[in-house]
Order: structure tokens, then sequence, then C-alpha cells
């Protein structure tokens, strides 16, 4: 062969040798660079899922936060409605015994003497007001309205009233016991019940899950009769709430 044509032949062999290197290295570049892609997909897929994570935790610690912000609230709540029952109660006693007292000492001298119109309670009010203090409702509601009918002018007769709607009131007839309390407050507005019986009133409507109204009684009561122990418990009542 002559050495032109062996030369042409070993030229076209290094092209075609340096072709097929080249070819390979464009694969190789090619397959690191899809192994690179593939590596940045599988690390976005996990940094996409441990966001998904972190928020489903975020959520679960909001929604426990707002259970536990509920339940607070509802035991204050509770906390309030048992202190006021509390002070409902003593002050209940409280009154029951002040009353109490007036009656025993009167006891004694109405079949003595006649009685003057300073002298205390009639016998009749008496009568009815220790039925009342024995818990003997029904009875002290009769005797108090007996004493109402036969004495309708009575300087008790709003004293009889009012504790007819405290026989109601213990009995949880909470609609006799505001009729009561308001015709006092309606009826007798100068009595020294007037103020105890807008209280009343106001614990009544209370009850009744009337709270709106009872909070008008409350600052009602404050600004008719703002001296009284009445509105001092009145005044307690709206900082509670």
């Amino acid at each position: 062969m002559p050495s032109g044509i062996r030369w042409t032949a070993f030229a076209i062999t290094c092209l075609a040798l340096a072709g097929c290197a080249g070819n390979d290295l464009m694969l190789k570049r090619q397959s690191e660079a899809e192994a690179k892609i593939e590596h940045l997909l599988q690390a976005d897929k996990k940094g996409e899922q441990r966001m998904n994570e972190l928020f489903a935790q975020i959520q679960a610690q909001d929604d426990q936060t707002k259970a536990t912000a509920v339940l607070i609230k509802q035991l204050q709540s509770s906390n309030q409605e048992l202190r006021i029952a509390q002070e409902e109660l003593k002050a209940r006693v409280t009154l029951l015994a002040q009353q109490a007292a007036t009656p025993k000492i009167e006891v004694v001298n109405t079949e003595a003497a006649p009685r003057l119109k300073d002298s205390g309670p009639p016998a009749e009010y008496v009568k009815a007001f220790g039925l009342y203090s024995a818990n003997s409702f029904n009875a002290a509601i009769e005797a108090f309205g007996a004493f109402l009918k036969n004495n309708p002018q009575s300087d008790y007769a709003a004293n009889a009233l009012y504790w007819i709607g405290e026989c109601h009131y213990s009995q949880s007839d909470l609609a006799k016991a505001q009729a009561a309390f308001q015709k006092v407050v309606d009826a007798y507005p100068k009595s020294s019940k007037a103020p105890d019986a807008m209280l009343k009133l106001g614990y009544v409507l209370t009850a009744k899950k009337e709270k709106d109204k009872a909070m008008v009684t409350f600052e009602n009561l404050i600004k008719s009769y703002p001296g009284s122990p009445a509105a001092a418990k009145a005044r307690e009542r709206l900082t509670a709430n």
C-alpha cells in the first residue's frame, strides 16, 4: 500500500477514535447532569414533605392552644358563678339573722299591751315571717298574702310582698319571684325594701339567663339607691361581669 494511502487511513482512524471519545464524554456529562437533577428533585421532595409535617405540627399546637383557652375561660366562668352564689347565700343568711331578731322581741309584748304605731311588726306579720324562717314557704306565702289582704295600708306591706318574693325565689319559682319583687319596686319605691327587691330582681333575671336586663336593673339600682347595701352588691355584680 502506498505510503500516502496509509497516512490517509491513519488520519481517518484517529478522527473516528476522537469522535467516539467525544461522544463518551458527552454521555458521561449528560449522565452526571441527570443524576444531579434527580438528586435535586429528591431533595426538593423531602423538603416539601418536611414542610408539610411542620405545618401539621403547628396546626395541631394551634388547635391545642385554642382548646386550652376555651377550657380556661369555662373554668373562670364557673369560678365566678360559684363565688357569686356563695356571696348570695352569705347575704341571705345575714339577712335572715337580722330579720329574725326583731320578731322574737316583738312577740313577747303583742298580746300583753296595745300595739302602737312604732311598737314593731304586727302579730300577723310576725307569724308569717316565722313560717318563712322555718322554711315553710308555701304556708308563709299564704300568711303574708292574708296579711296584705287584711292590712293593705300597713307600713309592713312592702316587707310582706318582698318576703313573698323571697319564698318563691327559695323555691326556684323565678316567674312568681320576679313578679313579687317587681311589684315592690313599682308600688313601694320609698320603702326600705325597694333596693333589696331591685337587687333580687337582678338576681332572678340573671338566673333566667336574661343578662342584659339584669345588668340594666343593677345599674338602675345604683342610680336610684346609691348609698344602700344593695347598691354595693349591684356594683360587685357589674364589676364581675
